[in-house]
């Protein structure tokens, strides 16, 4: 079996911050990271955009260096991008900025994430009968409520994060031919004193 492979990750500084901060825009990149490459009239159909608005948003994501062109796709005057990174990390001093437009930039971002988790949860929910019975039985949706100090919740989230680390490529490695993307959402924040 090999070791898998460290996922290409771009770490969002203020510049690039501004560049993404957009619903469609962050919607597009997710698009691009999941699905391949594409071409703006095709993500205009999947995400139920105009095609003027997509290739707005696709230029200004290109701009930013979020994606780029993908010529091995494209035929005549037909345009097809792809993205460069496999992921983003958020450094949290974007939330404290001195400039408010970084931070308010920093807030959406965050927001938009949180509203795609809920969406992609709430599609598994809506389509799971359409899934095979061995899906079916092994998904999840749990919570659990732990009474943690800030460091014990650091090391708790960074075991998770190695943990995940561990199953990444692991079943292409193997050859196994009955993969699918499987998302994982890990949230782990302080609730407020009852």
């Amino acid at each position: 079996m090999t070791e898998p492979q460290e996922p290409q990750v771009h770490s969002l500084d203020a510049r690039s911050l501004r560049g993404l901060a957009h619903p469609l825009r962050m919607r597009l990149l997710d698009a691009l990271r999941f699905g391949g490459p594409a071409t703006a009239s095709q993500l205009a159909e999947k995400l139920s955009e105009s095609s003027g608005a997509t290739s707005y948003h696709l230029r200004q994501l290109a701009a930013h260096h979020f994606i780029e062109d993908a010529p091995e796709r494209g035929k005549g005057r037909e345009r097809w991008w792809k993205a460069v990174h496999q992921g983003l990390a958020f450094d949290e001093a974007l939330l404290t900025d001195g400039s408010p437009d970084i931070r308010g930039a920093a807030d959406l971002y965050l927001h938009e994430v949180a509203t795609t988790q809920t969406r992609d949860l709430s599609t598994w929910l809506g389509n799971r009968q359409t899934w095979p019975d061995e899906w079916n039985r092994t998904w999840d949706m749990s919570s659990a409520t732990l009474r943690l100090t800030p460091e014990l919740t650091r090391e708790l989230v960074e075991q998770m994060h190695a943990l995940i680390d561990t199953y990444r490529d692991r079943a292409a490695a193997a050859g196994d031919t009955e993969t699918a993307q499987v998302r994982v959402h890990t949230h782990a924040f302080p609730l407020p004193p009852q």
